[in-house]
């Protein structure tokens, strides 16, 4: 079988290789030119299941070699003490041997090595339409060519090709959660020390952490705004304007991180939305990742879930014998819960986490404070209804 893949990002990579170990033939197209760059991006998470995933790829050393080595939260109050909190105190989701936080750029980079010998890439061209026969998907490209594939699979992202030609554009595929969110790269001196170190505004919380590779830091901006923001996903301007606007009359280094923002070759931009769809398949096209069930960026642990729903498919065409009906039924069974916990917890993530109001703020550093103190039982039932427990909770079949 000859199964395009739209997307070398996490989940086409991830893909890729576990369709081509099945013995099936993967083609994967990315719109980029070249693989991105090795140490682009933002820190991403992956728990238990994914690392399990890793493992069983051969990657799990150079996974962990690759880790942050950020182990500490720093919660800055101007005008009072700073509260640090070591990341295992948070949850047992984040202890060491089932939890890694990589640079994205990274684990692209190591994913990609690993697939790039065994699967054709055709860098710089993209989906352009698909029309579906009985015996297969006619695909044309932005390049001009046309190619007939058995099945068509994307894992292109949150603002899926894939999706939008397959699905439509219909209200409430994409829903909005009422936040955003910026990373970009700032001088190393505005890390303030080598942990990730928080500042809580109402509305908005900036997180900076320093990046070794690089010598740089990386800064996140997550808040909340009332209407429409930018609409263009390519207008950086607009978007940076947005950014600043939100940002107006904070304190801390805030200040010097929006002017680094316009510096920065790095800047990305995006609204924390949701994909919900009722199901991730139509005739001979099946979505991975964010694609599908895109859980929000930023408070969802979307990099985790792209990473087992490319594997769990995968392994379900192969058990299929390649019948796509049969094997998207089983993909859709085996993780559906999974998905549905995690877009669930998602939302609670952007409301607690982001500060409403003064009392709201105080709220959030007392738990903060009080959690470590916790006995075990209390902590896990306060917990238990979290992003890390719910992205924790999936059991990868063998």
């Amino acid at each position: 079988m000859r199964i395009l893949v739209s997307g070398a990002g996490i989940a086409g990579s991830v893909l890729a290789y576990w369709l081509h170990r099945h013995g099936l033939c993967p083609v994967v197209v990315e719109r980029t030119t070249a693989p991105r760059v090795v140490l682009g991006g933002h820190a991403v998470d992956l728990f238990a299941p994914a690392l399990e995933v890793v493992a069983r790829m051969g990657l799990e050393a150079p996974v962990r070699q690759a880790r942050t080595e950020l182990d500490a939260l720093a919660l800055v109050r101007p005008g009072k003490s700073t509260v640090e909190i070591a990341f295992d105190d948070l949850t047992p989701e984040f202890a060491d041997d089932r939890h890694v936080e990589i640079l994205r750029g990274e684990l692209v980079t190591l994913l990609h090595d690993a697939v790039r010998d065994d699967v054709e890439h055709r860098f710089g061209d993209a989906i352009r339409s698909m029309r579906e026969s009985s015996g297969g998907v006619e695909v044309g490209f932005d390049s001009g060519t046309t190619e007939r594939f058995d099945l068509v699979l994307g894992a292109d992202g949150l603002h899926s090709a894939v999706r939008r030609l397959t699905f439509g554009d219909a209200d409430g595929i994409m829903r909005h959660l009422g936040g955003y969110l910026a990373v970009f790269s700032v001088p190393r001196h505005l890390a303030l020390a080598d942990r990730t170190t928080v500042y809580n505004g109402i509305d908005r919380v900036a997180a900076v952490y320093p990046v070794r590779q690089t010598g740089q830091a990386r800064a996140v901006l997550v808040f909340r705004r009332s209407g429409p923001g930018p609409q263009d996903h390519h207008d950086v301007l607009t978007q940076q304007r947005f950014v600043r606007e939100s940002y107006a009359g904070e304190g801390w280094v805030i200040p010097d991180l929006l002017d680094a923002m316009e510096h920065a070759d790095d800047f990305y931009f995006d609204s924390v939305s949701q994909v919900r769809l009722d199901t991730w398949s139509r005739g001979r096209v099946g979505l991975v990742g964010d694609a599908g069930f895109a859980p929000g960026p930023a408070v969802g642990g979307g990099t985790t879930l792209a990473v087992v729903s490319a594997y769990v498919l995968a392994r379900a065409l192969a058990e299929a014998k390649g019948d796509h009906t049969v094997a998207f039924a089983a993909y859709q069974s085996q993780i559906r819960d999974y998905v549905r916990a995690c877009r669930g917890a998602a939302p609670r993530a952007l409301r607690n986490g982001i500060p409403s109001s003064r009392l709201h703020r105080a709220a959030n550093t007392a738990a903060l404070r009080l959690l470590p103190r916790l006995p075990g039982w209390a902590h896990r039932r306060l917990l238990s209804r979290g992003v890390s427990h719910a992205l924790s909770a999936f059991r990868l079949p063998d």
